[in-house]
């Protein structure tokens, strides 16, 4: 009789239980918590088999560049998740998106993104896709018109984030993903605000799910990290070769905290957001605000989408304070931020800590004028990321600025 036990399916476990055991791979010492493979390279048994693993006929790790044990747990484990079939992880979250563009697209190619898009992302497709060719149209990333009327006949990818970085725009993913299979575009979208723990793009047809590992994920602002889910072959064929050759490598170190960051990733992401809900409600009803973005409010344009998509609202508020002229918003936003004593004034987010920043001057700072009115990036802007603080402490810490 064998005392081996089942083999467990995590497909069928609920998803604060897959944050915790999916992935997971004991050597023969029989570790607990997972080890941590720091190695550049791996021993091969024979001039035969360093062949076949060099050739892809014989399953195995090769080099550390694309092959360690580490990073294929946490790929695994996020791949889980987000219930597709594959993972790939990246050195950033920006490495992520480079690599799926360098995978998928050829030059000459054509690329059609929401407006409403982290000031990285615009800058990576204008000022560096550009100049290989491949071009990108901005829209208005809500209206489903405004997606099919850009259609070339040279258009290859979509490209969103939902919500949005950082006024939480909520696109439809279940319209925008029947749009690309009908004209055969690939279809990315940033899951970077969400995770798999508020929102599961696939299940709205989504083909590709991009992540900055660096937020959420890790949960406690500590390393880089990046990551590509989406369908086996797709992955293999056209993504691994970009990240096997031009090295975007996610290293084990960084691997092993993000894969121990997810454990916890189920119940900060519903403690965060249950905090952002009241830090929003409060802020709506403050006297010296003049909006206030977030998917939870019933204000916000896109709430009831919002609640068919996520489970909460997320753990971002962004929100405009009252002022006269672009430079009176820009000073008060400032009188805000510099007035907190307890919030850090950084641009990272998906921290235990609370985060403030101003977006105009900060992630969007370097988008044209034009480009941050065309993204709705105004200088009254202030962008909260909701960390695990009592929510009495936050309030008094913003109204030492708000007044």
């Amino acid at each position: 009789m064998s005392n081996k036990k089942p083999k467990a399916n995590p497909a069928e476990w609920a998803t604060a239980t897959q944050a915790i055991r999916a992935g997971s791979h004991r050597t023969e010492f029989g570790e607990h918590s997972e080890a941590m493979f720091l190695t550049s390279s791996f021993v091969f048994d024979s001039a035969a088999q360093a062949a076949a693993r060099f050739a892809g006929t014989e399953e195995g790790n090769v080099y550390a560049r694309f092959t360690n044990p580490s990073v294929q747990m946490f790929e695994q484990r996020l791949s889980v998740l987000e219930d597709t079939e594959y993972c790939l992880a990246t050195s950033s979250g920006m490495a992520a998106i480079t690599t799926a563009c360098m995978g998928l697209l050829n030059a000459g190619d054509h690329i059609i993104a929401s407006k409403a898009l982290f000031g990285a992302t615009v800058q990576l497709f204008v000022n560096i896709l550009s100049r290989f060719g491949i071009e990108t149209t901005f829209v208005d990333g809500t209206s489903m018109d405004a997606w099919e009327k850009a259609i070339k006949p040279n258009t290859k990818l979509f490209y969103s984030e939902t919500p949005s970085n950082p006024l939480t725009e909520i696109l439809d993913m279940r319209a925008l993903s029947d749009l690309a299979k009908k004209h055969g575009i690939y279809n990315v979208v940033d899951n970077c605000f969400c995770t798999p723990a508020l929102q599961k793009p696939v299940e709205f047809g989504t083909e590709i799910i991009i992540h900055s590992a660096t937020k959420y994920l890790d949960g406690q602002g500590r390393v880089l990290g990046g990551a590509i889910c989406g369908p086996k072959d797709l992955l293999k064929d056209k993504i691994l070769p970009v990240l096997r050759t031009a090295g975007p490598t996610l290293s084990a170190f960084n691997a092993w905290v993000l894969f121990k960051g997810l454990e916890t990733l189920n119940i900060r992401m519903l403690a965060q957001s249950a905090a952002a809900l009241e830090i929003a409600t409060w802020l709506e009803a403050h006297p010296a605000v003049s909006k206030v973005y977030y998917p939870g409010l019933k204000s916000h344009p896109q709430h009831e989408l919002a609640m068919k998509q996520q489970k909460t609202g997320g753990a971002i508020v962004s929100f405009e304070v009252k002022a006269g002229s672009e430079d009176e918003a820009r000073a008060k936003a400032w009188q805000v931020i510099d007035s907190s004593q307890l919030m850090s004034i950084t641009a990272n987010l998906g921290d235990t800590r609370t985060t403030i920043t101003h977006p105009g001057t900060t992630t969007h700072g370097r988008l044209s004028p034009e480009a941050r009115e065309a993204a709705g990036i105004k200088q009254g802007l202030i962008r909260l990321a909701i960390g695990l603080e009592d929510v009495g402490d936050l309030k008094k810490d913003l109204v030492r600025g708000l007044g």
